[in-house]
């Protein structure tokens, strides 16, 4: 496919969902792999619906270095670090109602979030007819995290008025020398 099929590929998935990846980032990586030889121009039969576009195809050294790149124990071993885990650290230096405020908020995202991921493994369901895909597979996961954190956003809702500055701060730095 020409990197304007590929952009529309991945808005059909919604990969933008989980993968940063812009549409000028798909032209630039096309051209990248294009000049390291791991894909190649090809010709389409499709007939071009407006202006000429570059059709590539994988070549063998492109699908040998995914392969590669897919065995690295990398993929297996990084940790995601939320942003909102960075602001509940930095809370307590915010002006008063301003936790519950942003515990409120990140509720109504995650609920709005879900609806979404739920209409897509639906989606996904109909297109692959079976469970046993890694679209399902990602998809499941994301569920489970946003029911996992909304659990969690209500305990910390349940608990904000027993919001508390650290008792032994001095322990920490007696640890660290």
């Amino acid at each position: 496919m020409h990197g304007y099929e590929a952009n529309l590929e991945l808005e059909r998935r919604q990969v933008r969902d989980w993968a940063g990846i812009s549409r000028p980032q798909v032209y630039y990586s096309l051209e990248k792999l294009a000049r390291l030889q791991l894909v190649r121009a090809a010709t389409s039969d499709a007939p071009q619906a407006g202006p000429e576009r570059n059709v590539v195809e994988s070549t063998a050294a492109g699908r040998a270095a995914l392969a590669d790149a897919l065995e690295r124990e990398e993929w297996s071993e990084q940790r995601e670090r939320p942003p909102f885990l960075t602001w509940i650290a930095l809370s307590w230096q915010a002006r008063p109602g301003v936790f519950r405020e942003q515990i409120r908020r990140r509720q109504a995202f995650l609920e709005k979030e879900l609806g979404h991921e739920e209409a897509t493994l639906r989606a996904i369901h109909k297109e692959v007819g079976h469970r046993f895909h890694e679209a399902v597979w990602m998809v499941s996961l994301t569920i489970q995290q946003f029911r996992t954190e909304l659990r969690w956003l209500r305990k910390l809702s349940r608990e904000a008025q027993r919001r508390a500055p650290a008792r032994n701060p001095q322990h920490t730095e007696q640890e660290s020398r």
